[in-house]
């Protein structure tokens, strides 16, 4: 469960609500390429900005539109305890798969109060969950012997780790079971992390090039290493973009280029700057993605 490569889902937005139809787009070509998952409702998809009611739909709409074909692993995270257990419990309810949380920011908990947060909301919804550790965002960072705590609770099934630290990722692996999944929440750390013995991404990249991410996780494993390289350092150009500005905005950008949908953010993000949207442009026709 929850390996291989899980799509961070944008959320297309239309005159100033949710496109249902434009997300349901997007889910049809994730399934077209292969991805093993979808992830609404995360950081990329903007779910800060999203009310509970739109929460609620847009993970309603990816579950109808994937329809069994692919695993939805909702992002359902808060930092107040009590509404990342609602939000838990109106995925579990719409059909999702999963859960994944982000630890809670602005708080800032100490180690023990996130292994609080996360087995709170384990014991009540048991509910499959991944646990999604990014510091840059959240001022916290989980660390390995934490991780190793969690993956004793029976429903937190696996990490998204964008800490950005291999060598802290690799205590994770040495800490955690067998069957703990770890995964990368960074495009271009997931060949490092598949070579020393994660599970696959939670990739943000693959919402422009979702075939190829496919490939090259297929390609690290299954051990043609030399073909999983080569599409790393293709690749790589397109994971540096994506992120010359805050997450979600280049690749709100790049998919509206390739499918025609409206990049329209939400407040406090706001447009991809002219010289980042010019380079976006080149990085996407050199690469033959648009």
């Amino acid at each position: 469960m929850f390996d291989g490569v899980l799509t961070a889902l944008i959320t297309p937005f239309r005159d100033g609500e949710v496109d249902e139809t434009g997300l349901g787009t997007l889910v049809e070509r994730q399934l077209s390429a292969g991805v093993d998952g979808v992830v609404p409702c995360g950081s990329t998809g903007e779910s800060a900005t999203l009310s509970h009611a739109e929460h609620h739909r847009v993970v309603e709409v990816v579950v109808e539109a994937a329809a069994g074909r692919l695993q939805v692993l909702a992002g359902t995270g808060s930092n107040n305890t009590r509404e990342a257990i609602e939000l838990t419990r109106s995925a579990q309810q719409v059909g999702a798969d999963g859960a994944l949380l982000i630890s809670p920011y602005y708080n800032k908990p100490t180690q023990q109060g996130l292994v609080e947060h996360f087995k709170a909301i384990a014991a009540e919804t048991d509910f499959p969950l991944v646990v999604y550790n990014i510091p840059g965002r959240t001022a916290s960072n989980i660390l390995p012997e934490t991780l190793a705590q969690l993956a004793e609770v029976e429903q937190i099934v696996g990490v998204k780790e964008a800490c950005g630290d291999i060598v802290q990722i690799s205590e994770v692996l040495a800490q955690c079971p067998d069957d703990f999944r770890v995964l990368s929440g960074d495009d271009a750390l997931t060949l490092p992390l598949l070579a020393i013995g994660g599970h696959g991404v939670i990739s943000t990249s693959s919402n422009v090039a979702p075939g190829e991410m496919v490939e090259l996780v297929a390609a690290a494993r299954g051990g043609d290493i030399a073909r999983a390289r080569s599409l790393h350092y293709r690749l790589l150009p397109l994971f540096d973009v994506l992120f010359c500005e805050t997450n979600p905005i280049p690749v709100k950008r790049a998919v509206a280029l390739q499918l025609g949908l409206d990049d329209a953010l939400r407040l406090p993000l706001t447009d991809l700057s002219e010289p980042h949207s010019e380079r976006l442009q080149l990085t996407l026709k050199e690469l033959g993605l648009l």
